[in-house]
């Protein structure tokens, strides 16, 4: 084996530790949370809607955007059970966007994880409250001390959650979606570039880049290097939702756990369709070179969040 490839194998290998690491504490640290033990204000805990919240919360996932927070964190010198929190509550309401997209109103899914979806394991209006209990719960739990000691701090990440989250982030790109699948009548308008690169920065890339923005919150980073965190987390939504695209084209079902060829039934633009399958891989590939330009303020303590970058544009589940 030549000195590259072992190179290579190594990073590889240490990336995959942190990765299962961050995965664990944060299966942990949600398990806790999702328990039974009531904080002060809480009346009871259903037991259906507990055990609905589990079910899509729990057990499954690569863990990619408390990972992100954690490691962004660590570059300010945030202590990882902080991150772990707010890493935590990005969770939840990623949890509870795929909760809501799988329903029959959404994208009427039967499979998530390799798994029957919420509402086939227990019914639709138990998913619905469950998604619903999800997404609320998340800011419970950024609005803890726990989370960071300074209110001011903690006001930041709930507020940049909502945003990242709400009207102008996830929910309205799911909206910009539907329209495009002419579900509120016929669109007679084609989807540009641009067109496709706003819904997929708002439904996908406006969480993942808070995951890195909530990163430098929570360690009063410097503008400069709030902003290169910032870059990064957008560039890395670009390339999330590319390599997706990629998946859903090319990938089966047995692999990804849940349905393939989506885009294509609902008649979804996207840049694999508009660029083409060479086209959206080089595009991929310039994604990657420009998260790892993003990083260059922060020197060699990014090179995991490089192994990141690289990691989204490859995967393949």
């Amino acid at each position: 084996m030549s000195r590259t490839a072992a190179k290579t194998d190594t990073q590889d290998a240490s990336f995959a530790a942190r990765l299962n690491a961050a995965a664990n504490d944060t299966e942990h640290l949600l398990d806790r949370l999702l328990g039974k033990s009531l904080p002060e204000g809480e009346i009871a805990r259903p037991q259906r809607i507990l055990e609905a919240m589990r079910y899509t919360s729990l057990g499954g996932g690569k863990r990619l955007r408390p990972f992100l927070t954690i490691e962004t964190a660590a570059l300010f010198g945030v202590p990882r059970e902080r991150a772990l929190m707010a890493g935590a509550a990005i969770e939840l309401v990623h949890c509870y966007s795929l909760v809501h997209d799988d329903l029959p109103a959404m994208d009427n899914d039967d499979l998530r994880r390799g798994r029957p979806t919420a509402h086939k394991q227990f019914d639709e209006a138990t998913a619905i409250l469950a998604g619903d209990g999800l997404l609320t719960f998340a800011f419970d739990v950024l609005g803890r001390p726990e989370t960071h000691p300074d209110a001011a701090v903690r006001i930041a990440l709930v507020t940049g959650l909502a945003r990242a989250a709400g009207i102008g982030g996830m929910v309205g790109g799911q909206m910009l979606d539907l329209a495009a699948e002419g579900r509120f009548g016929k669109n007679d308008k084609a989807q540009g570039e641009q067109d496709v690169l706003t819904l997929q920065a708002m439904k996908t890339g406006a969480i993942l880049k808070f995951c890195c923005v909530a990163g430098a919150i929570l360690g009063n980073a410097p503008k400069a290097k709030h902003e290169a965190a910032s870059r990064y987390g957008q560039v890395i939504g670009q390339a999330f939702q590319i390599a997706d695209d990629l998946l859903d084209v090319e990938g089966d079902t047995a692999t990804l756990g849940k349905a393939a060829g989506k885009d294509a039934a609902h008649g979804k633009a996207t840049l694999v369709d508009l660029l083409g399958v060479a086209g959206a891989r080089a595009r991929l590939t310039q994604l990657v070179k420009d998260a790892e330009s993003t990083l260059a303020p922060f020197g060699a303590d990014a090179a995991i969040l490089k192994d990141a970058a690289r990691f989204i544009a490859e995967r393949r589940a």
